[in-house]
């Protein structure tokens, strides 16, 4: 009998904790929602910027780092403490709500993308990724080496602020390209496309950093061969689920358009985003490339706009959930011991993005405008940075001091796009040497 009624008061216990959690995030979610739409206006209103900054600056203000402790509910307790799990500041299920999102950003933004443009693009793309990732891994791993924070070029620490400095956010490049209708541009395309081409390419040089990262700390050997395994899987990858899902995309559109349920084929396609995405982390790259990639494809089907249509809502409303949460995430005190360091990798990342993209950019057929648009279009670093640094410190490949020049270069570069991109495109001026409207 005893032990019937302990599994009941047990049972009560652990569904009210639930409940208490869920409850939380509600409120987490309703109050980031108010206060991410009166940045947004106010950004866009008064100071004539994308709504992206505001979001991103209210989630710094109400970080578990600056007012998240002190904005409380009775009953509830503080809304926004520092209680995540190893690199992430915010709860597990306000975290996964912010990817979530994410997700569904880069699936539109592939919805949007006129997959032939791309294709057309894929080169200029492949070759504008390629430049930012030399660049930034050169500038980030000799400049760590040159300042002392590591004893060599080959030391975990100067590997991983290679790795850190190469990530781009291409959620936030996207937003703003969406909101401004120049997706279909040959420069919005090249910015997605070489976005896509830096997080395959990053995300393979983080897996082999780490590899190599781990063997040195543990004192084993380096396995080249498989480093190379790790770099054929990622890339291996993203051409084949793109190549698939180009081929059946149309068909597969054309089936689920036969169910008679209201909104089921829209549900099943979503469904299939989301698969995939997850099936992208599985082979070691970051879900949003796998949801871009499958929006891409289906943007060559006769469903694309209604599709983007009817998921305007849960875009507008948890979109900008994820770039509060991406705010929430910076601990501007982290980087004050380190300050001349932070600023001059921050230089550094400014100038390898611009430079190390947009040079490369103006030897595939776009000019000085050009240039600076996809230069400028991939320099925020964004959640991805941040994410990066905190697994190095995690496994404790890097320390806090080099985690706080990670987040102050973050921080730097994820507010300088949205500044410099808008008036870039605003310009009437073209992008390409060639005169001829592209999109």
């Amino acid at each position: 009998m005893f032990d019937i009624l302990n599994f009941l008061v047990a049972a009560g216990a652990e569904e009210h904790s639930l409940t208490h959690i869920v409850m939380k995030l509600v409120f987490q979610i309703a109050v980031i929602m108010v206060l991410a739409k009166l940045a947004g206006e106010v950004m866009e209103r008064f100071l004539k910027q994308p709504s992206v900054l505001g979001e991103l600056l209210i989630g710094i203000i109400i970080s578990p780092f600056l007012l998240g402790p002190y904005i409380q509910i009775p009953g509830v307790g503080p809304l926004f403490p520092i209680e995540g799990h190893g690199y992430v500041p915010v709860s597990s299920e306000l975290y996964s709500v912010a990817q979530i999102a994410v997700i569904l950003l880069l699936f539109i933004a592939g919805l949007e993308t006129d997959l032939k443009l791309f294709l057309r693009y894929a080169f200029p793309a492949f070759v504008v990724g390629i430049g930012g990732v030399v660049f930034s891994f050169a500038f980030g791993q000799v400049t760590t080496v040159w300042m002392g924070h590591a004893e060599g070029y080959m030391a975990p620490a100067a590997l991983f602020m290679g790795a850190i400095m190469t990530a781009t956010s291409v959620g936030i490049t996207a937003r703003i390209l969406s909101e401004m209708k120049k997706l279909n541009t040959p420069e919005g395309i090249t910015i997605l496309g070489a976005a896509v081409v830096d997080d395959v390419l990053g995300l393979i040089v983080l897996s082999l950093v780490i590899v190599i990262a781990e063997a040195q700390l543990h004192g084993g050997g380096i396995s080249w061969g498989h480093l190379g395994l790790v770099s054929l899987k990622a890339m291996g990858y993203w051409v084949a689920l793109l190549a698939v899902w180009i081929f059946l995309a149309k068909p597969v559109a054309w089936l689920l358009r036969k169910f008679k349920s209201e909104g089921a084929w829209a549900v099943l396609i979503l469904a299939i985003c989301l698969f995939f995405a997850a099936l992208s982390e599985v082979f070691g790259l970051a879900m949003i490339v796998g949801a871009y990639a499958v929006g891409l494809a289906f943007s060559q089907t006769d469903v694309a706009e209604e599709l983007t249509e009817r998921l305007s809502g849960f875009y507008q409303a948890f979109v900008p959930v994820f770039f509060v949460v991406t705010g929430m995430m910076v601990n501007v005190f982290a980087f004050k011991e380190v300050l001349v360091f932070g600023i001059i990798i921050t230089a550094l990342a400014i100038i390898s993005k611009v430079l190390g993209c947009g040079l490369p950019a103006m030897t595939v057929g776009f000019n000085l405008m050009g240039g600076s648009r996809v230069g400028v279009g991939m320099l925020p670093r964004g959640e991805v940075a941040l994410i990066i640094a905190s697994m190095g410190l995690a496994r404790g490949i890097i320390t806090q001091e080099i985690y706080g020049v990670a987040i102050l270069m973050t921080l730097v570069t994820t507010l300088m796009a949205p500044l410099f991109l808008v008036p870039l495109f605003k310009s009437e001026r073209a992008g390409t040497w060639r005169r001829k409207k592209e999109a």
